[in-house]
Order: structure tokens, then C-alpha cells, then sequence
């Protein structure tokens, strides 16, 4: 049993496919990749493994990247049955001129006054990259742009993106939407496994509005990547947010702050590329497998089993695969009576300094409130150990 701290720390030794209760380290991930980009931060899919993190949680502006959160709210509604594909919504003015023809950004040239279903409305802003589009949304569904940014920020709190708010459905040039790399493969992962046949939409290789063919604006699309959007704020650079697929690997990956275009296209297929190729998976424990112990206080035991409740993977190195260290964190103390499969820690899984994943331990058994003499015993061992 590890000595306690506040915010308990025991680390682990991860070798082969197992993790035992160990006071040492041992595991670091070589594989490196050098970036231009100032923000990145990629995942694999499947295992959740951290493949690239450099300042994933610095703020940006999300530029044209807010249209994803636009689109995540408007496909959620439709989820709840708070609106339907054929839901129709008028083209206003202000949305005519803030985002449609006369205002020379990214449109679908929604026609002044028309109406348009929620359907045509997503396929715009997916495919084309739609202001005007994102706006006649908003307004349909909140009743003014900036009712719907609310919405999208609080929806973004819910879906874990702490680091994001929104003042705008467009990403439009403002003082106060940001976003970061972190939270743009949240979202980004959301929108995949979520969307169901819908995220078809967007490879869709292009699509006509009010008799104007736009192709997919979209340019990184191919060789993999099957989606999601770029974006650029001046004084910020390049960004993007896209998912790859290959040979049954996806990984999700989101980098800003990149200096043009022609950078960006480079770097996002770059390491894609490595993202998909340098990484070999290693099974870790077995679904229910018992990782380690914790001390209980007050318990009729001093000390509980912990064990994931799902198989553990990570990826590591082809080229260098080295050993891996892993950390049980919990709340000290941690008081009986405890039920059967409460989530009472969490595994750190790290490559030396960096973190791969976070995994969700549950106590084997119930522990039951112990005697006095138990519950005076284990004060006196908890209170050294403390001050040890």
C-alpha cells in the first residue's frame, strides 16, 4: 500500500501486458515528431492513447473550427427530437448580409427571405463552410446568433471542452471565442462516433445551393482523412480538426497556429501519417483484470482491490518500444463503507513525463464501516503514514 498524500499517488510498473502494485517506475515513449505548429494534440481512436500533445491546452481563436460546434448543437437537437431534417428556417437579412453573398466569406448563398430546411442548412455549413448558412440556424433555433453561441458553450461544457467558449456561430472575427487543441479531438471524436451516417457529409465531395456549385472547401480530404474543417485567425495562423481511417485505425487530430495554408496542408498529412504508421498496440490488462490496491480508512480491511472494468490498450513506439508507468490517483482519505464497483481512482498511464490515458478503476468488493478498534487502528496507521 502506497503512502498517502491529499491527492494520492501510487505508482505503478507496467511490463509486457500487465501492471502490478510496485514503488517504481518504468515506461517511456520515444517515437517524436518535430512540429511547426504551435498547438497539436492527437489521439488514437480506439485505445485513446495520447500520439502528439505540445500545447493542446492553449487557447486559440477556433475561427471557421466554431462551425463544428455549430453543427455538434443543431445535430443534437435533432437527436432529441427538438427539431427534424425538414424543419424550415427563413433567411434574414442580417444573416443574408453577415455571412451570405454580400459579405464575401464562405457562403452557401442562401437567398434573401427563402427558407431553408435544417437537412440543406448542415450540408452547407459541412460542405461549404457556410456563414450565412450557421447564422439562418442560430436564428431559427435560439432566436439570435448570440443566444445560440450561449448554447454552444454550454454544450461544449457538457461534452468536457472546459477550455472553449463561443460568441458567435461562425467563428467570425471576435474579442472572445477560444478554443483549444485538447478540446477541438474532443469534439472532433464526439462528432464521429456520434453522427451516425451523417458524417458522410463531410467527404461529400461538393454541393449545390440556389443554382451555385461549390466544391468541398475542405482541402486536406484524401489519403485518409475523411473530415473535418480548417480554420484561420488573423494574428493566429492556420488551424484544422480532422479524423484519418486506416487499415482499421482512426485517430483524431487538431493543430492551430500553423504560418499558411501550404504548412498546414503539409503538416496535417505529415503526421497523419506517422499518427497512422509509427504505433504498435499493447494490451495492458483484460477486461476486469485487478490492477492495484488502495488503503481504505475505517474499513473492516485496510486496504481494496482495484480493476478496470473494460480492456486497457495503449499504442507504443514500433521503432523503440520502451516501458511504460502507470499511477493509481485518488482522493486520500478514502472512507468505508465502500460498495462493490465504485469508481474510487483513476490509472495514469504515462510515457515518462507524458500522459497516454486515463482509465476508470472500481473497487472488487464492498468494504463494510469497521469496529472502533479498527476504525482506531487505522486512524493511527493513516496518521503516520501521513507524516512519513
Amino acid at each position: 500500500m502506497c503512502k498517502p498524500t491529499y491527492r494520492h499517488l501510487c505508482t505503478l510498473v507496467i511490463a509486457a501486458a500487465c501492471l502490478a502494485a510496485a514503488p517504481a517506475i518504468a515506461l517511456a515513449q520515444s517515437a517524436t515528431i518535430a512540429i511547426k505548429a504551435q498547438q497539436a494534440y492527437m489521439i488514437d481512436a480506439e485505445t485513446g492513447t495520447v500520439l502528439l500533445a505540445t500545447n493542446e491546452n492553449t487557447a486559440f481563436p477556433p475561427a471557421s473550427l466554431a462551425k463544428l460546434m455549430t453543427v455538434e448543437v443543431v445535430t443534437d437537437a435533432l437527436s432529441k427530437g427538438q427539431i427534424s431534417a425538414d424543419t424550415s428556417y427563413p433567411v434574414s437579412e442580417y444573416a443574408w448580409r453577415t455571412g451570405g453573398a454580400p459579405s464575401r466569406t464562405s457562403t452557401m448563398f442562401a437567398g434573401l427571405k427563402s427558407s431553408i430546411s435544417v437537412n440543406d442548412l448542415l450540408t452547407g455549413i459541412i460542405v461549404q463552410n457556410a456563414n450565412d448558412g450557421c447564422i439562418i440556424v442560430a436564428e431559427g433555433m435560439a432566436g439570435s446568433d448570440a443566444a445560440f453561441a450561449k448554447r454552444m458553450t454550454e454544450r461544449a461544457g457538457v461534452l468536457g471542452m472546459s477550455g472553449s467558449t463561443f460568441a458567435n456561430s461562425t467563428g467570425l472575427p471576435d474579442q472572445v471565442s477560444k478554443t483549444t487543441a485538447r478540446d477541438m479531438v474532443l469534439l472532433a471524436k464526439h462528432i464521429h462516433e456520434t453522427f451516425g451516417e451523417r458524417y458522410g457529409l463531410f467527404s461529400k465531395p461538393d454541393f449545390e445551393w440556389n443554382r451555385i456549385f461549390q466544391r468541398n472547401k475542405n482541402s486536406l480530404l484524401g489519403n485518409g482523412i475523411d473530415g473535418l474543417g480548417l480554420g484561420f485567425a488573423e494574428g493566429h495562423g492556420f488551424s484544422t480538426v480532422l479524423s484519418a481511417e486506416r487499415d482499421g485505425r482512426r485517430i483524431y487530430l487538431a493543430l492551430a497556429g500553423l504560418a499558411d495554408d501550404k504548412t498546414r496542408q503539409e503538416e496535417a498529412r505529415r503526421v497523419v501519417e506517422w499518427g497512422l504508421t509509427a504505433f504498435q498496440k499493447r494490451n495492458l490488462f483484460q477486461k476486469d483484470e485487478t490492477v492495484g490496491n488502495i488503503g481504505v480508512y475505517g474499513g473492516g480491511v485496510g486496504a481494496i482491490d482495484l480493476a478496470v472494468h473494460e480492456a486497457v490498450s495503449v499504442l507504443i513506439p514500433i521503432s523503440n518500444p520502451e516501458r511504460l508507468s502507470g499511477r493509481i490517483v485518488y482522493n486520500w482519505p478514502l472512507n468505508a463503507p465502500l460498495a462493490a464497483g465504485y469508481n474510487a481512482a483513476t490509472l495514469k498511464i504515462f510515457s515518462g513525463e507524458k500522459l497516454l490515458r486515463e482509465v476508470p478503476l472500481y473497487t472488487t468488493v464492498a468494504v463494510e464501516k469497521g469496529t472502533l478498534t479498527q476504525n482506531a487502528a487505522g486512524a493511527l496507521k493513516e496518521l503516520l503514514f501521513f507524516w512519513l
